[in-house]
């Protein structure tokens, strides 16, 4: 029956499940080229639509990327391991240290795109953060680069009037970011609620990543000060 139900399957997806399983036996390694068009079309007697259609499922899958006029290639890059407690924890940023540093060991993580606006907050925000409809809100909106690969965009969202002319509203924001920042203020961080979706990235988010049209995770994070328990900010 298993067998049936395999044999029902497009071609080109059968052709991804074998290419899929080459990949975790260790034939094709990281970096190392996959079978082109050409190949496929001969070992498996497919149109060349079809080859490209498996190869493409590998992309969007995040398994393999494709390099312009070279063919494709199994995607190489070493995870960045989240430690959710060590990073949040106030001996990490209290010390100047980036909440990143727990995690990014000896690689070489940058900022390369900030902008910092401020706008009327979206109803989910203004939801997460406890705040009036209508309440305007701090927006700082990154993009970091992990050893020359772009892996995470990050915004956030802090009520105006916490952050009114502080660091903040800055593009550096000092040693420990801007946890430390709110310490200062009057608002450190004492608990964080944390949330994780996955969904289709927009064209926008997709070019940024480099990414094929696939799934991203989102995390949303509220961190809640002593000050009568108030979330200051909201990431996604």
């Amino acid at each position: 029956m298993a067998d049936q139900g395999a044999g029902r399957r497009p071609k080109y997806q059968r052709i991804a499940d074998d290419l899929r399983k080459a990949i975790q036996a260790g034939e094709y390694g990281p970096g190392e080229r996959l079978p082109g068009e050409n190949n496929l079309m001969a070992s498996y007697g497919v149109a060349r639509m079809t080859a490209r259609q498996a190869l493409g499922m590998l992309q969007s899958e995040g398994v393999a990327e494709a390099r312009k006029g070279a063919g494709v290639f199994v995607r190489s890059f070493r995870p960045l391991r989240r430690k959710g407690i060590q990073r949040l924890a106030e001996g990490t940023w209290g010390s100047g240290q980036s909440i990143w540093a727990t995690e990014i060991e000896d690689r070489a993580l940058a900022v390369d795109q900030i902008d910092v606006t401020e706008t009327t907050a979206p109803e989910h925000v203004a939801e997460a953060l406890g705040l009036a409809p209508d309440s305007t809100v701090c927006v700082r909106s990154r993009r970091f680069v992990l050893d020359g690969k772009p892996v995470l965009l990050s915004t956030s969202y802090l009520p105006a009037d916490i952050v009114a002319g502080s660091p903040i509203l800055r593009e550096d924001t000092g040693p420990g970011g801007t946890y430390a920042r709110l310490a200062e203020l009057g608002y450190k961080p004492v608990h964080f609620r944390e949330e994780i979706r996955c969904r289709m990235p927009s064209g926008d988010e997709a070019e940024r990543l480099g990414l094929a049209q696939g799934p991203r995770s989102s995390s949303s994070a509220a961190p809640r000060s002593p000050r009568a328990a108030r979330p200051s900010r909201s990431t996604r």
